[in-house]
């Protein structure tokens, strides 16, 4: 296929034109006009319920949109995701997370074999090594069963693992503790060893190629405690398995390649939980629970691949964050989950978005010449309206946002979810209707002194309101629902890529950092700074060599 189908300009010149011409319409006057917008502009799928209408969007802005996506070709580009195209065209691979979730019966051929065959093979292997742990049939060198395990990767080795382990905490086996090590910082891995006992500790290391220096690092120094515990060589087998492809540097650590999970060359890191990667989610919530992850992220990637485009869930979430990124200027978007257990899905979210379409060259290899991806930020709701609202509401800035509200708690708490729910939809309506100075006129009353007349006061309690966002429902938070939500955030990430014209697929600009990082470190065993860096690094690098301990 083409990589491109055709050049979009007409229909960007058009959405320009849009976007100039609503900037004189409030939203709250779009329902005004259309007393059916909320259900005009609202779908469900897979489980989950967006409502998209408060955004400064109508009809005709709408339409426009979705005729930039089909100009840029984003139903052929999805089917040839799905067909096991090498659509990452820098480094030649198929991208075939959805295989992943993929529990029918059928087969995909890719490169003249299938390879729905070996995810199962694979996924059957974790599975029953997961369950061993989770019965307490697994158990470590003194005979002791395990009740922690610790997840030594980073990247998607831990972001994806760490986000849904602490989702999923309700459906977590009673006697395991999950613990996540990532940063090389010596004072991760030290918080946890302090924690946890070496006979009844089970270590995941994940890394594809077994050489990434910051899980071998950790994961040697997790070997080297293991050992002064009082352990011997041969009981490294009970203790430490891996996720990974190379089996030879596995073998050389000491695990034993039969305790080893394989996954693929075409499964990018942020898109891995699914995978083998996945290990320590099916030892925490068990096989049963995992499937239905992936069951969940199955019906929306059916949902994806099927639906037209104008009800296609993550093609319209994908747009619209096109839209205020091109359109409007927006630099960033907020994504504010309504649930203490999502604390963790806007950093999987980060990585999920600005390491897809952080990118500012096309497929082509030209520069780009709009704005790409936009920086992906947020905390949980209410803590958030304690910090950060504020600029929401009154800031400079255009910041659209995703709501994601769990409709039914996982606690029995009374009364506390009521408050939670009224508190998501209060702030959703409150961004877009805001507040007129004639209105915090009449609410301010008296001024508190004579530093501020009333007129002041007035104008520092309006808010302009106009603020968009998108509302997500899920029915409860639970392994389908969080496997959809995670599989709707991949496919908009995706169709932006093909809006954009970008590799989303791979990374190229973290290399440079760990290849420069190398070379210091070098320097550092060496005892000098490097002659041939800049006078700042050499500087500061002088400065931290002289008082290392």
């Amino acid at each position: 296929m083409s990589i491109r189908q055709q050049d979009p300009a007409v229909e960007w010149a058009a959405l320009a034109s849009h976007a100039e011409r609503l900037k004189k319409i409030a939203i709250s006057e779009h329902f005004k006009a259309d007393p059916e917008r909320a259900t005009k502009y609202s779908l469900e799928a897979a489980g989950l319920y967006l409502d998209y209408s408060k955004n400064r969007l109508d009809d005709q802005a709408r339409g426009a949109l979705l005729d930039l996506a089909q100009a840029s070709g984003v139903a052929a580009r999805r089917e040839a995701m799905f067909a096991g195209e090498r659509i990452n065209v820098t480094e030649n691979r198929s991208v075939l997370h959805t295989a992943l979730r993929d529990l029918t019966s059928t087969t995909l051929e890719v490169d003249a074999g299938d390879i729905l065959g070996p995810i199962r093979a694979v996924r059957e292997r974790t599975f029953t090594f997961s369950e061993r742990v989770r019965s307490g049939t697994w158990r470590g060198y003194t005979g002791k069963s395990i009740t922690d395990v610790v997840n030594i990767g980073i990247g998607g080795s831990d972001l994806g693992p760490r986000m849904v382990c602490e989702a999923l905490r309700n459906f977590a086996h009673p006697r395991l503790r999950m613990h996540f090590v990532a940063n090389i910082d010596g004072a991760a891995l030290a918080d946890v060893l302090a924690k946890v006992d070496p006979q009844r500790t089970l270590f995941i290391v994940a890394s594809k190629t077994f050489t990434t220096i910051e899980t071998l690092t950790n994961a040697h120094t997790a070997r080297a405690w293991f050992i002064s515990g009082g352990a011997e060589e041969r009981d490294i087998a009970r203790h430490f398995v891996a996720v990974s492809s190379n089996s030879e540097a596995v073998r050389a650590f000491g695990i034993d390649p039969q305790n080893m999970f394989p996954f693929w060359d075409w499964v990018g890191g942020r898109y891995s939980l699914w995978s083998s990667i996945g290990l320590p989610i099916m030892i925490s919530i068990g096989p049963e629970n995992f499937e239905q992850l992936l069951r969940g992220a199955h019906a929306m990637d059916q949902h994806f691949r099927n639906a037209p485009l104008e009800s296609n869930m993550p093609v319209l979430l994908a747009l619209i964050g096109v839209w205020y990124r091109n359109f409007h200027d927006a630099a960033s978007m907020a994504v504010l989950p309504y649930s203490e257990h999502l604390q963790r899905l806007p950093a999987y979210l980060q990585q999920l978005d600005m390491e897809s379409n952080g990118k500012s060259v096309t497929l082509q290899g030209t520069p780009v010449t709009h704005a790409t991806g936009p920086v992906i930020w947020g905390e949980p709701g209410t803590n958030g309206q304690h910090a950060f609202f504020q600029l929401l509401h009154q800031g400079t800035q255009l910041v659209p946002i995703d709501f994601i509200l769990p409709m039914r708690s996982t606690h029995s708490l009374v009364g506390h979810h009521d408050l939670l729910v009224a508190n998501c939809l209060a702030q959703s309506r409150a961004l877009m209707i805001g507040k007129s100075v004639e209105q915090a006129r009449q609410d301010s009353g008296t001024a508190p002194g004579p530093a501020t007349t009333a007129e002041q006061l007035a104008s520092h309690r309006s808010f302009a309101g106009n603020r968009p966002s998108n509302t997500l429902l899920l029915e409860r938070l639970d392994p389908a629902s969080l496997g959809a939500l995670i599989a709707l955030y991949e496919h908009k990430v995706f169709v932006q890529g093909v809006i954009w014209n970008v590799n989303s697929f791979d990374q190229w600009g973290v290399e440079l950092g760990k290849t420069v990082a190398t070379q210091i470190g070098k320097a550092m065993r060496a005892g000098e700074p490097p002659a041939d860096v800049d006078a700042s690094t050499r500087q500061l690098l002088a400065r931290c060599m002289a008082r290392r301990t």
